[in-house]
């Protein structure tokens, strides 16, 4: 099968699946272009509620494919760094479910999601000092703005793997589930995500992010959104609410 991205969207959840099997989900310079256009179609879909990152099989994703560093290691580094910006960028919520490696670009790119669900068989690393390449700038600091500037140096300067109980204790991983229960656990989470106001999840992760120019604007959204009154009808009606903000078009 030719290395792609796969994605399905179910019950407000849009599914990416990373899948080239055969080099452990590496990230050719093909599927790295795939990912911004890829991921601007499912923010524009009003159906889509939230993003769940995983890889096909066992393995989350080892990284570039090596065979694309020998013939532009540039070229390779500015596609996964537009498919990094892309994925943090997306105005809905985003989550890594990680299985066994996540290495390299898979580390790069699960760090670029909102949250990571790891499996507790699951090795996480960020290997460019065992190739001689500068890792990203921007790249560097999400790193150190999720680990702390220690853990992001230990990763950085070693390109050691860690287990996901360490990922976990350093800010890396969110939850760590036993062997089998990660599925499981992802799609109840994604559920419970799809069913809550996508208006504060944006406007959330935008001041989450740092940007401190749009207060105003979520001000007005809130105002006109209607998602206050139905989330405040529906805790007194002891209901379920049914919130229908979506971001307006640009």
């Amino acid at each position: 099968m030719e290395p792609q991205l796969r994605h399905t969207v179910t019950d407000g959840v849009a599914t990416v699946v990373i899948d080239h099997q055969a080099k452990r989900n590496a990230m050719t310079a093909d599927m790295w272009r795939q990912v911004p256009p890829l991921l601007a179609g499912l923010a524009a879909d009003p159906a889509v509620r939230t993003l769940v990152l995983t890889g096909a099989g066992e393995t989350f994703c080892a990284g570039a494919d090596i065979s694309a560093l020998r013939e532009s290691a540039g070229e390779a580094q500015d596609l996964a760094v537009r498919a990094e910006d892309a994925l943090a960028a997306f105005p809905k919520p985003a989550l890594a479910a990680v299985r066994g490696y996540c290495v390299g670009g898979g580390c790069q790119l699960a760090a670029a999601c909102d949250l990571r669900f790891a499996d507790e068989g699951a090795s996480f690393g960020i290997t460019p000092a065992k190739l001689g390449i500068v890792y990203p700038a921007s790249s560097t600091r999400r790193l150190a703005s999720l680990v702390g500037p220690a853990t992001a140096k230990y990763l950085l300067f070693s390109g050691e793997l860690i287990d996901a109980e360490r990922a976990s204790r350093t800010g890396l991983v969110d939850e760590v589930l036993p062997a089998g229960q990660l599925g499981k656990r992802v799609a109840e989470f994604a559920r419970v995500l799809a069913a809550r106001s996508g208006l504060t999840q944006a406007a959330a992760k935008e001041f989450a992010a740092g940007r401190t120019d749009r207060d105003a604007y979520w001000r007005d959204q809130a105002r006109g959104s209607g998602d206050t009154t139905e989330g405040v009808a529906a805790f007194l009606e002891r209901r379920q609410p049914h919130f229908t903000w979506s971001a307006p078009a640009d």
